[in-house]
């Protein structure tokens, strides 16, 4: 089958095209689907920098996020049957960037009706992410400001929509070239600012915002800190897109007196699988009230693999991005 295989360490240029790779075979408790698309995430290039924990080691075939039709199942699948069409997440295997992926039967979801595969991309990924992030970890309630950085992209989308909905207000952080995209929240502002803090507190009186969903990393997680509410204030770090930063014992008692959390999707599911349960119920229950809405992802062919997560990696893009086989 065609796939991209990932043949060093050194970032998305070496994202290589094949078309030899084996078609995967489902285990027993795994369904194999046909690809017919996969959705493109920042985990994807941390994976392929090498700065991903534990990421997988070239040469490897990369992507982990998938929608297509169910084609075979394992002999100890129930409840999915080939012909389903179902969209998921492979957090501890990769395989989304080809023509066929396997899936634990467990993360194959029944995409929602009238949903095409494209746009159910981001449903197991980016929904659950800003949901989480938002309300089990960062205890959002109507009344609550929340800051969202990257708030253009998918998980950033979601998470303003969720927001709102839950009556929270939200200050949205984007470059300027996308401001036009964030007309749902209360405030925009530039995240490339030398104040973005300063600006922060001006829009709070004084006090900050009691959420920060923080996934630039770099010199904006100092701002992300900094515009929090003292005490009782949240930072959940969602992600490492602008690179590592560093924060100390002394940070957190003498200047950022804040409540820091850490969260990744993958060990969500893996040790409080009945966090995610709950957080997944709740998508649905939003998808069914229209809160969230089907994703329009930008679609690239599987060829120009690399040249989409080029332009992840340049943040210049705006919503999901997609592959499609």
């Amino acid at each position: 089958m065609r796939a991209l295989q990932q043949i060093s360490l050194n970032g998305p240029e070496d994202l290589r095209l094949i078309n030899d790779a084996p078609t995967p075979e489902p285990g027993p408790e795994e369904v194999l689907i046909r690809v017919a698309a996969a959705g493109v995430n920042f985990a994807d290039l941390s994976q392929a920098h090498g700065t991903f924990a534990h990421g997988p080691q070239p040469p490897y075939l990369a992507g982990f996020e998938a929608a297509g039709p169910i084609v075979a199942v394992g002999s100890a699948v129930t409840g999915l049957a080939p012909g389903t069409h179902v969209v998921g997440t492979n957090v501890f295997g990769l395989g989304a960037f080809a023509e066929y992926m396997v899936l634990p039967a467990v993360a194959a979801l029944p995409i929602p009706a009238g949903w095409s595969a494209e746009q159910a991309l981001g449903l197991t990924v980016n929904h659950p992410t800003a949901l989480a992030a938002l309300r089990p970890l960062g205890g959002l309630t109507a009344g609550q400001t929340v800051l969202i950085h990257a708030a253009a992209g998918a998980t950033g989308q979601a998470a303003t929509a969720i927001a709102r909905h839950y009556g929270a207000k939200v200050i949205a952080s984007a470059s300027p070239a996308k401001h036009s995209e964030l007309r749902d929240a209360d405030h925009v502002l530039d995240s490339r600012s030398t104040d973005l803090a300063d600006q922060v507190l001006e829009l709070t009186d004084g006090v900050g915002v009691d959420l920060v969903l923080e996934s630039a990393g770099g010199t904006t997680f100092e701002a992300s800190l900094a515009s929090a509410k003292r005490v009782t204030g949240r930072v959940v770090v969602i992600g490492t897109a602008g690179g590592d930063a560093t924060l100390t014992n002394w940070d957190l008692v003498y200047r950022h007196q804040v409540q820091v959390i850490g969260f990744n999707l993958g060990v969500l599911i893996q040790t409080a699988p009945q966090i995610f349960g709950e957080v997944m119920g709740e998508v649905f229950t939003l998808i069914a009230g229209g809160v969230l809405r089907p994703a329009r992802p930008t679609v690239y062919d599987l060829a120009d693999g690399p040249t989409a997560l080029a332009a992840l990696q340049s943040r210049a893009t705006v919503g999901k991005l997609a592959l499609r086989p």
